[in-house]
């Protein structure tokens, strides 16, 4: 006969035996097994029936070592363990989950991928998410209303090989609105995001950024119109930006901007694995399959606004001009103007003007083209260099006026001597002004002209030449 040590029950069918056996043995009713074991009198009498009949084992549950019908069918769990080793190796919990029913067509629970990950001896690889998020406030609970801007390098392609990915996210809801993948974080990128951001979107309020020489002035030089006016020029970014209404916040941490911050651990997870399952491994196919990607990821992780309403603006008719670095500039003799290796021809103005020794606006914009705006008014415009032209702020230099047939210097304005042929130059210079002195003044000079009036006489007076004195003798 089988005792209690030859049985395992649970920890809810242990009671019963005891009670059970005590039932059959008169010391209690069944009402009071019943209302100890918290069942109903009817079903205490069945449990002492089958015990009388099959005897400690009639008390265990009569679904014991029967499959679940809601366990997973073997082919389905071997087919996910195959996957799981193989294609999604690197996937977390949720993402697999997603891939195997939008990929594969199986519909499994997120605890279901965690057992079989688990029971195959890998960690589970989720992410724990912190539990205070920094609270949205108005206006910035508003789509539009504020922006954040930041640059991840990571090995987005799997190469081994660093490359910067250029991001912006909305804060009230969380949805990226543009990606751009850079070789570091530059301003050609951050104006290419902005163009993207405008022309899907709109101008925002307000971006939220951190200290990046390219969005704010980090270095103490001052010079005496900033000291007057009592704050620095800003820079060709922030320049943009006012033309353009836009505000800027600088972060004073990295956990201020939290938001894009997490943005970035999420992309580095999500973004690594689509663009390996798709064989991705180059910056221009990337770049082609973000909008794909970001079409799937917001429908996912994008939140519902506090207010309804939007904060974006339409952007500028100019809007292609202020995306530009703007340089002060003296037009040459022959009405031409450089900025660095290119040179712009400006047409003569009303009635035949000249512009020359005028000092112009000269913009370079994000397309390559190059402006020249006098006080507000456009004069000329200079074709796009190609494609691969790529914007880069260039060193504020002080004009020269030299001669356009002369070379370009390499940061703008004209080319210069080397310091050698400077020296010379200023030598020979200096030479002939000494020798100039040593002649003495001309004949004719009013140098040489008397002062007084009895000098001038005496000066006008015809002096006697030695052949007339002679004749006279």
């Amino acid at each position: 006969m089988e005792t209690w040590e030859t049985i395992t029950m649970s920890r809810k069918e242990a009671p019963r035996a005891g009670l059970v056996k005590a039932a059959l043995a008169g010391q209690i009713t069944n009402a009071q097994g019943a209302q100890a074991l918290g069942l109903s009198v009817r079903q205490f009498r069945r449990l002492k029936g089958r015990a009388r009949a099959e005897g400690l084992r009639g008390l265990l549950h009569r679904l014991r070592g029967r499959p679940s019908p809601r366990a997973l069918a073997v082919e389905v769990r071997d087919r996910v363990v195959a996957l799981l080793q193989t294609r999604y190796w690197d996937l977390n919990d949720c993402h697999l989950t997603e891939k195997l029913q939008e990929v594969e067509g199986l519909a499994l629970s997120r605890s279901s991928v965690r057992r079989i990950r688990r029971a195959l001896g890998r960690p589970a690889k989720h992410r724990r998410r912190p539990r205070q998020h920094r609270a949205r406030r108005l206006p910035a609970a508003q789509l539009g209303a504020l922006v954040l801007l930041d640059g991840s390098q990571f090995d987005w392609l799997g190469t081994g090989t660093p490359l910067t990915l250029l991001g912006a996210i909305d804060d009230a809801t969380g949805t990226v609105l543009a990606l751009q993948f850079r070789p570091e974080e530059d301003l050609h990128g951050y104006l290419t995001l902005l163009q993207q951001l405008a022309q899907a979107y709109g101008l925002p309020l307000a971006l939220y950024g951190d200290r990046l020489s390219v969005f704010v002035r980090n270095d103490p030089h001052w010079t005496l119109e900033e000291e007057l006016q009592g704050h620095q020029h800003p820079t060709h970014f922030g320049r943009v930006l006012q033309d353009l209404g836009i505000g800027y916040i600088p972060a004073g941490s990295p956990q201020a901007k939290g938001r894009i911050e997490r943005l970035w651990r999420t992309l580095q997870d999500r973004l690594v694995v689509e663009l390996r399952l798709r064989g991705i491994r180059t910056p221009e196919a990337a770049q082609a399959f973000l909008p794909e990607f970001l079409a799937a990821f917001n429908r996912r992780f994008t939140r519902r606004p506090a207010e309804a309403r939007s904060a974006w603006r339409r952007p500028p008719r100019d809007f292609a001009e202020i995306l530009s670095c703007r340089y002060e500039r003296t037009v040459a003799r022959d009405n031409t103007v450089r900025l660095g290796a290119r040179w712009l021809q400006i047409p003569r103005g009303p009635h035949g003007r000249s512009y020359a020794g005028c000092r112009v606006e000269v913009r370079e914009c994000l397309d390559g083209r190059l402006l020249a705006f006098s006080q507000g008014a456009p004069l000329a415009t200079g074709p796009a260099p190609g494609p691969e032209f790529v914007l880069i702020p260039r060193r504020a230099t002080r004009p020269q006026r030299l001669r356009a047939s002369q070379s370009p210097s390499e940061e703008g304005g004209r080319s210069l001597n080397t310091p050698q042929d400077r020296t010379a130059v200023a030598l020979a210079h200096l030479a002939a002004l000494a020798a100039h002195l040593r002649r003495g003044p001309a004949a004719a000079h009013p140098w040489r002209r008397p002062f007084s009036r009895r000098g001038r006489e005496i000066s006008r007076t015809p002096k006697p030449t030695g052949r007339t004195f002679s004749q006279t003798n």
